[in-house]
């Protein structure tokens, strides 16, 4: 167990919240000052990158305990997520996001190739430079971690069960998960608030981003009022409304696939977490053809993006910035592979010339999947939220396919027989 789980000074999760909630709050309140020091600091910081990094340093000094708290799991990623989702995707104009066209979702499906060719190049390159640390089952750590970068946390899971990883180097893995998968978080959100530049630069076509934040703005001034009680009592309503009814559904829906379908597993479908997602998604899509979309005049959105910041807090608490340093070299694993998934979807970015929103997306739609793509994508605007959480979904059903492929090149590179 890591030493903040052991010495952290508050262990109490309600005394955590209302940290996060006062971190949370300086954060914005710094941020709106127009001129003055905060003014010329939040020019190359963003607040968001904040609401990430202070949590973990929270974390990593030992003030709390980020390993055991529970308001990441269950409370943020499995309420506050899917409520957020409902009310972000409750406003979306989802003709719009259609016209985004197919360069997405092949930047998505370069960015899963990526992962997986980075998994071989990271390992051989490490057998040459540092054969320890590839050592033993080092490759089946990997082929979890591929899991994780593909997926999430299930098929993660589900490729430890596979090839029978070994605790402690399954243990590893998660801190080099974090540890790498949540910089890059970092960085990506870093330069969202510079996307217009890097677009200007590759020459990029941004038209259909641009329409589609302009149709949602529009909508927003038309419909814009201010919130009365019922608006707000409505708002929380169909949120955690679908979120109960998304949990409902969860449970049994999953223990039938998982009983009655054979290939289940194989795409997750056996998971809760993965229908949770689904279901609040795809009801919110379902919310935006009714009434419930002029919510948005109200204010539903801005409630959707405070919890989508509230989650972000609770990722960064889990974040040791000092974990690594028990086994640096895993973390030097972990930045070549990434390197070589970063090099590879920004190569065929840069070929297609498409927008950097695109590259961010894919690439988050993989490596952190349907928790924080959504908090990336809103990174750009709040509009674009949706678009992370569908792309970040299809993860849970092709992360166990391909990491499996990776875990048996990796098995094959390392000249370990079959459990």
């Amino acid at each position: 167990m890591p030493e903040t789980a052991r010495t952290a000074l508050i262990s109490n999760d309600i005394v955590v919240l209302g940290l996060i909630a006062v971190t949370l709050g300086l954060v914005f309140w710094t941020s709106s000052k127009q001129t003055g020091f905060w003014k010329k600091f939040y020019t190359f910081v963003p607040a968001l990158l904040l609401c990430y990094f202070i949590p973990g340093i929270y974390n990593t000094v030992g003030l709390v305990d980020g390993e055991n708290t529970k308001l990441y799991n269950p409370v943020a990623s499995r309420v506050l997520l899917p409520a957020a989702l409902v009310l972000l995707t409750l406003t979306i104009d989802l003709k719009g996001v259609l016209k985004l066209g197919p360069k997405l979702l092949l930047m998505y499906a370069v960015s899963s190739l990526s992962v997986m060719l980075g998994a071989i190049v990271a390992f051989v390159a490490m057998r040459a430079f540092h054969p320890e640390t590839v050592s033993g089952d080092t490759w089946g750590g990997m082929a979890a971690l591929a899991g994780s970068w593909i997926g999430g946390g299930a098929n993660m899971l589900a490729m430890k069960e596979i090839f029978q990883v070994d605790a402690t180097t399954f243990g590893q893995f998660a801190v080099v998960d974090v540890g790498v998968g949540y910089v890059w978080m970092a960085v990506l959100i870093f330069l969202a608030s510079r996307a217009k530049q890097i677009d200007e630069r590759s020459g990029a076509d941004t038209s259909g981003i641009e329409e589609l934040k302009q149709r949602i703005e529009s909508f927003q001034a038309q419909h814009q009022r201010i919130a009365s009680l019922t608006d707000l009592a409505m708002i929380i309503g169909i949120a955690f409304g679908v979120v109960g009814l998304a949990h409902a559904i969860a449970t049994p829906l999953s223990g039938w696939f998982a009983a009655n379908v054979s290939w289940a597993r194989t795409v997750s479908l056996h998971e809760p977490f993965f229908w949770v997602v689904a279901v609040s998604t795809f009801a919110g899509l379902a919310l935006s053809f009714t009434r419930a979309r002029e919510l948005e005049g109200a204010g539903a959105s801005k409630i959707g993006s405070l919890l989508l910041y509230f989650l972000i807090a609770c990722i960064g608490l889990q974040m040791d910035i000092l974990a690594l340093l028990d086994k640096p070299w895993l973390f030097a694993l972990g930045l070549i592979w990434i390197s070589v998934h970063i090099a590879i979807l920004w190569g065929v970015g840069r070929l297609l010339r498409v927008p950097f929103f695109y590259f961010a997306i894919g690439s988050q739609s993989n490596i952190g999947g349907p928790a924080s793509a959504p908090v990336v994508a809103s990174a750009f605007h709040p509009s674009l939220a949706p678009v992370g959480a569908l792309l970040g979904t299809l993860g849970y059903a092709t992360g166990t396919g391909l990491a499996y492929i990776v875990g048996i090149t990796l098995r094959s590179l390392a000249g370990a027989s079959p459990a």
